[in-house]
């Protein structure tokens, strides 16, 4: 629940007689039910025509970001441009849309990965293959004995891995903040990728559990050779199986 002021703040902005607004998203932690507290100020998009420049209006209730209708349709690809903007996007609501749905349709875009932008952040964007580098580094620590070297490695390998597992649902990786809360209200297909399931096996690799990076590993392995075989390529399994010491990951 947001604080009295940030209500306040956000009823004068949609009620605001402006006409130079053309859309109203609301972002943040307001957009996203129970993440929302006494504290949380409110993020909004205040979205206007081609000339406006991008800027921000901050107070302690509201934060104003000012988009033109062309950013807000410049979906820049993962790992350019503003790309890391995006997610602010996902589960957004639109409370004012007078484009004739161009906003909308903006916004959902945003969050979007589409099956060239799965491939592009699987693959050329080196995200498979620096998830299985910092697991493999992971488990060979944890061979060795260097323990602490291990967890490192394990704690490195996590932003990789959620890059993939949420490519692989089309989707763009939560900020961490969002990530249960993701989990929980808009579950992931893949049951080992569950709320219930994947963030406690988390919280192990982040301990440099062996057995955990194993089992997930097998998860991931499972499933980018589904995506291959759904999209008609070996691309995602070759890089797997390029991986030399494969035992580490599958110990006899």
């Amino acid at each position: 629940m947001i604080s009295h002021a940030a209500r306040a703040a956000l009823d004068e902005l949609v009620a605001r007689d402006d006409p130079t607004i053309l859309g109203l998203v609301l972002s943040g932690s307001a957009a996203r039910g129970d993440m929302a507290t006494e504290r949380s100020d409110v993020d909004v998009y205040v979205v206007r025509d081609d000339d406006v420049e991008r800027g921000k209006l901050h107070s302690p209730a509201i934060d104003e970001i000012y988009w033109s209708v062309a950013d807000l349709e410049q979906v820049d690809r993962y790992g350019t441009g503003d790309w890391y903007f995006r997610w602010s996007f996902a589960y957004a609501q639109v409370l004012r849309d007078q484009t004739g749905g161009r906003i909308t349709e903006a916004v959902r875009r945003q969050a979007t990965v589409d099956d060239d932008e799965q491939c592009w952040i699987l693959v050329e964007q080196d995200r498979l293959d620096g998830y299985l580098n910092f697991a493999y580094r992971a488990l060979k620590n944890a061979r060795d004995g260097r323990l602490l070297e291990a967890r490192l490695d394990a704690a490195e390998s996590l932003p990789w891995l959620l890059d993939v597992v949420f490519a692989l649902a089309g989707r763009l990786r939560p900020y961490n903040k969002y990530l249960p809360w993701e989990l929980r209200e808009h579950p992931l297909a893949v049951p080992e990728w569950s709320a219930e399931a994947f963030l406690p096996e988390l919280e192990l690799v982040l301990a440099g559990d062996p057995a955990a990076q194993r089992r997930t590993f097998a998860v991931v392995d499972r499933e980018v050779r589904a995506w291959d075989a759904a999209h008609g390529t070996t691309v995602c399994g070759d890089l797997v199986d390029d991986w030399d010491e494969r035992e580490l990951f599958d110990p006899a």
